[in-house]
């Protein structure tokens, strides 16, 4: 077999299997699940949810106010009526720092991350700031993406699976959509920051003018100091756009060599 051919399938094997783990299976297993618990439908949660969201959440951060016996166990979670975040590995972080808010529970501000299908961390928290100046919660925000997110994965797996088995032109650049995935997520990202910016209402404490929030790094929201950095999922995007980069251009190379 061609050795470029080989290389072509093991990098975009490998992309396909980090995308799976970090993104498409947990956003599967979870699919409903945080529906359910709001209808106070917990028994119906499956145990699958259970054990993934108990798994990919090891270390992950929790509430303050979260029970110690709670984390990592959403049976407890729910219990305790603790704020409960998608099972997917997050994308971007985002903080803020508020004045009346104790340094000693908030050291780096109150936490929210970002997902493909959700959010997580303080988000309650959030929503009250959100408030205060004037802003949507944040559920209002990004919906369609969160809707469609499990199925654009799904369907980016399969054309991943179709570049791995079949040698064609037009399926070589299927391939180049994961390679695109982190200034996707960063083009929707700042857009979905900019529709927030710039659709404040008058039930905020005080008015403040339409603003654009900061995308990456550290930024100003009122009296609030902002912090936006990248996540683990964020970077393993990354490797997986590395990934199918290499693998596009091996499957080229492979192409070309056998005049296809």
């Amino acid at each position: 077999m061609n050795k470029s051919l080989i290389k072509a399938r093991f990098f975009a094997t490998l992309a396909l299997v980090i995308l799976t783990l970090s993104f498409t299976l947990p956003m599967i297993a979870f699919h409903g699940t945080l529906n359910q618990i709001d209808a106070g439908k917990k028994d119906e949660v499956s145990s699958l949810s259970k054990i993934i969201w108990n798994l990919y959440n090891q270390g992950r951060y929790k509430s303050v106010t979260t029970p110690k016996d709670a984390h990592n166990n959403l049976e407890k979670m729910i219990d305790s009526s603790s704020e409960i975040g998608v099972a997917s590995l997050p994308i971007w972080a985002v903080s803020l720092e508020a004045p009346n808010y104790p340094k000693e529970a908030f050291p780096e501000g109150i936490p929210v991350y970002f997902h493909f299908d959700g959010y997580s961390g303080e988000v309650h928290e959030m929503n009250t700031i959100n408030h205060y100046v004037g802003m949507d919660p944040m559920w209002i925000g990004g919906i369609i993406e969160r809707e469609i997110g499990i199925y654009a994965l799904l369907a980016l797996s399969l054309g991943m699976i179709y570049f791995i088995a079949y040698n064609s032109k037009f399926l070589n650049y299927i391939v180049l959509i994961p390679a695109s995935l982190p200034l996707l997520f960063i083009a929707d990202y700042s857009y979905w920051l900019y529709w927030f910016g710039h659709n404040l209402h008058d039930w905020g404490a005080f008015k403040i003018k339409p603003f654009m929030p900061t995308v990456f790094g550290d930024g100003k929201i009122a009296q609030f100091v902002t912090h936006s950095y990248p996540a683990i999922g964020f970077y393993l995007i990354v490797v997986i756009s590395l990934l199918s980069l290499l693998a596009f251009f091996a499957k080229q190379k492979a192409l070309k060599e056998s005049n296809l």
